[in-house]
């Protein structure tokens, strides 16, 4: 008797491909990719003049480096207005939702607070430094100034997302009724 498993020809995998939804592009999301290319021109340009003609540029180095600060927190800014920082969600599933959105307003606040309190920091820090960048005569202040107004711009989405979960009463769960059947702390 011979094993089928060996004998019938293998099954084609077959993917399904989602369809491509465009249609949450902002500015925004250009303003980070025209500094993430950017950042590559001058880190390849690091690349090019090291190792290949021998005799490296001395400002690319801190350039690339400001640089992905600039792409950190502005994509942070995008994840801000996605409402999708990271987040732990395992009690959503388990308390009942009256109290999924008490916690959600909860989290809003302390969420909007911290993003106004690091850009008051930063605002201080900025208006603190005086030294200019190593290879470039330009405040290092512009870098955390920057940052700063990342962090507005993160207080500010950060205080409409807990004014929309307010207003539609919902909480960060794309669907709060996905789980409800198998949650423990159903209504």
């Amino acid at each position: 008797m011979t094993d089928k498993r060996y004998t019938d020809e293998p099954e084609a995998i077959v993917f399904e491909e989602d369809e491509i939804n465009l249609d949450d592009i902002a500015w925004l999301d250009y303003l980070v990719l025209v500094i993430f290319w950017v950042l590559a021109f001058v880190v390849f340009l690091q690349f090019f003049t090291r190792y290949v003609l021998n005799d490296s540029l001395g400002w690319t180095e801190e350039i690339a480096r400001f640089l992905l600060i600039a792409v950190t927190f502005t994509g942070s800014m995008l994840a801000a207005r996605k409402n999708s920082h990271i987040a732990v969600e395992f009690f959503y599933r388990w308390i009942p939702r009256s109290l999924r959105r008490v916690a959600q307003l909860v989290i809003d606040l302390i969420t909007t607070a911290a993003f106004a309190g690091m850009t008051w920091l930063c605002i201080q820090l900025a208006g603190r430094t005086n030294q200019l960048m190593v290879s470039i005569e330009v405040p290092k202040s512009t870098v955390y100034y920057y940052v700063a107004a990342c962090f507005v711009g993160m207080t500010l989405f950060a205080a409409w997302n807990t004014w929309r979960h307010l207003r539609d009463g919902t909480s960060r769960l794309i669907d709060p009724d996905a789980h409800e059947d198998a949650t423990l702390g159903a209504d």
